[in-house]
C-alpha cells in the first residue's frame, strides 16, 4: 500500500488533525501530512502540526480581505489554490476548516477533497449541526465523512458513525460525544482511501472489499 500524501486545512483547534497525526504515528494509517494550511494565523491546529514537525502555512483571509481590491474571496481562493498545487496532495482533508471551498479548487482537485461533519448527512448540513439536531428532537445523531462538491455538505458520503441523543443532552454534551466519534471516523475514512477501497459510482461512494 502506497503512502497517501495529505494536506490538511484547519481554522481552529485542530482536534481532528491531531487524530490523523496520531493514526499516522501509531502505524494505523499509511499516510504523510505534507503541510497544514489555515486561513487564521491564531489557529491552534497550526501549533499541533508544528509540534510534530509538519510544515504550516497561513493564507490569511482577514488580511487578504483588508487589502483586497475587488473580490476578496476569489483572491483568497487563488492564493490557496497556488499553495495546494505546489504540494500536489493525493488528498485534501478539511479538519474544522470554516471556509467554503470554491469551485476553482474543487475543479482542480475533484474527488480528492474530503470533510467531516458533526451530523448524519443529509440531515442538518451547515453550521450548528448539533443544535439543529436538538432543536428538531432527533434521537440519533453522529458524524459523516464525505467528499466535497460544489454544494454545502452535499458530497458523496464515505462513512458515518452514530451517536444517540440523550434526553438531558445540551449542545456541548452532544458535541463532545460526536467529536469522540469524529476522531475515529476520519482516520478510518482516510485509511479506506489509502487502501484503494473507495470509489464514486453514480454520485455515490462504493466501498470495495479489496483495493483496486
Amino acid at each position: 500500500m502506497k503512502t497517501l500524501n495529505l494536506v490538511v486545512l484547519v481554522s481552529g483547534r485542530g482536534s481532528n488533525l491531531q487524530a490523523i497525526i496520531d493514526s499516522i504515528e501509531s502505524g494505523m494509517l499509511t499516510a504523510k501530512i505534507l503541510c497544514v494550511i489555515s486561513d487564521r494565523p491564531d489557529a491552534y491546529g497550526l501549533k499541533r502540526a508544528q509540534d510534530h514537525g509538519i510544515e504550516t502555512i497561513v493564507v490569511d483571509y482577514k488580511k487578504i480581505k483588508e487589502a483586497a481590491h475587488g473580490n476578496a474571496q476569489l483572491q483568497y481562493e487563488t492564493q490557496l489554490l497556488d499553495v495546494l498545487k505546489k504540494y500536489t496532495p493525493d488528498l485534501i482533508c478539511l479538519a474544522g476548516y470554516m471556509r467554503i471551498i470554491g469551485p476553482k479548487i474543487i475543479s482542480a482537485f475533484r474527488g480528492r477533497i474530503i470533510n467531516i461533519h458533526p451530523a448524519l448527512l443529509p440531515s442538518f448540513p451547515g453550521l450548528n449541526a448539533q443544535k439543529q439536531a436538538l432543536d428538531h428532537g432527533a434521537t440519533i445523531s453522529g458524524c459523516t465523512v464525505h467528499f466535497v462538491d460544489e454544494g454545502c455538505d452535499t458530497g458523496p458520503v464515505i462513512l458515518q458513525r452514530l451517536v444517540p441523543v440523550l434526553k438531558d443532552d445540551t449542545e456541548d454534551t452532544l458535541s463532545s460525544r460526536i467529536l469522540e466519534q469524529e476522531h475515529i471516523a476520519y482516520p478510518e475514512a482516510i485509511k479506506l482511501i489509502a487502501q484503494g477501497k473507495v470509489c464514486i459510482e453514480g454520485g455515490k461512494v462504493k466501498i470495495l472489499k479489496e483495493g483496486k
